[in-house]
């Protein structure tokens, strides 16, 4: 079944409609130039209110391994996913600093961009068509990949469950796609959870 990722929560009725949907994961996301970036204070107090069934995933863009690395510690966060330049010696580095899982966003324009994003060292790979852009990028790129990835941009109710019919991603990350207004909507999120599990 492919699993669900509502990314960008940022208030406590964002957290309250996660726990009765329960998608595998929720994001948080600590880059200050996002319009949906939060402070860690912020996300340790949604934590403690979020299902202990969800992941939460801290998103993060050329963070120090160390900063990551503590939010894991603390309990705010229990996976990172990386969406700048890091490589393959960065995430080495944040694994001698956690156990916890990471994922590595790749930006796809070419074919190029997803033989390099099979190769990476992370525990998952993710595939969007730019930092949040909220644009699908060429899916005939995806056509031989083998590796399971994370699917994000461009996504929501209206194209989840053919996306899942046509491509089985490992995982769909959706974002500005279940938003009004730049705030995420409780109806938009039950709808786009419902139109992947109805395909899954």
């Amino acid at each position: 079944m492919t699993k669900i990722k509502l990314c960008g929560l940022s208030r406590p009725c964002d957290i309250h409609t996660a726990n009765e949907l329960l998608p595998e994961y929720i994001g948080f996301v600590f880059w200050g130039k996002s319009k949906r970036y939060i402070s860690p204070d912020q996300a340790e107090e949604l934590k403690k209110t979020l299902s202990p069934s969800i992941k939460a995933v801290g998103v993060f863009v050329n963070e120090s391994p160390e900063k990551i690395a503590e939010l894991i510690s603390r309990g705010i966060i229990d996976m990172a996913q990386l969406h700048g330049g890091e490589d393959n010696d960065y995430i080495k580095r944040l694994r001698q600093l956690t156990d916890a899982e990471i994922i590595k966003a790749f930006r796809v324009r070419t074919q190029a961009d997803i033989e390099e994003a099979e190769k990476c060292a992370a525990d998952h790979i993710l595939l969007d068509s730019g930092m949040g852009s909220g644009n699908t990028f060429e899916w005939e790129f995806l056509r031989g990949i083998e590796r399971p990835y994370f699917l994000a941009g461009g996504l929501d109710q209206r194209n989840a469950a053919e996306t899942v019919k046509t491509l089985h991603p490992f995982a769909l990350d959706v974002s500005s796609g279940i938003e009004t207004d730049g705030k995420k909507d409780a109806a938009k999120m039950t709808a786009f959870v419902k139109a992947v599990r109805n395909r899954s």
